[in-house]
């Protein structure tokens, strides 16, 4: 049998009502890196994943709809950089999970302008400094 590994998700699809309002909240309010855009389709660059947007109607059952979660250094910071920008959060950065070796995963969840979750995600030491990000690096648990 031949061996085959997937590569990286190099791609994530997200459909919006107004094509012209989403490129301007995701490259404005969000600071992400314009690629290219062509009629009703945008790409964005997330760090090397692409974000593909294209407008049209949205199904108004959203029962699978995804969440997109972002990685960021100092949760609080973007938590307050975000709403200053006029993001409205669901709630505020919270505790999700503490890890046996101490280690924090906090998150914050958020809507874009078509109402589709987002979240900002930071995994933390757990001696109270809530702003020392870990490492991409070092080892994470793993479902058992």
């Amino acid at each position: 049998m031949n061996q085959f590994t997937m590569g990286p998700v190099g791609q994530i699809s997200r459909r919006v009502s107004d094509i012209e309002a989403a490129v301007e909240w995701y490259s404005d309010v969000l600071g992400f890196a314009l690629l290219y855009r062509f009629g009703e389709l945008a790409f964005f660059d997330l760090g090397g994943l692409r974000l593909f947007l294209s407008a049209g109607e949205r199904e108004t059952d959203v029962r699978g709809e995804s969440v997109i979660y972002f990685r960021v250094d100092d949760i609080h910071a973007t938590y307050a950089l975000l709403t200053e920008r006029g993001v409205s959060f669901i709630g505020a950065p919270h505790l999700i999970y503490q890890h046996e070796t101490g280690v924090e995963e906090w998150m914050a969840f958020f809507r874009d302008p078509d109402g589709q979750t987002l979240a900002i995600m930071s995994q933390v030491r757990g001696d109270g400094n809530v702003h020392a990000a870990i490492a991409p690096e070092l080892p994470r648990r793993t479902a058992r």
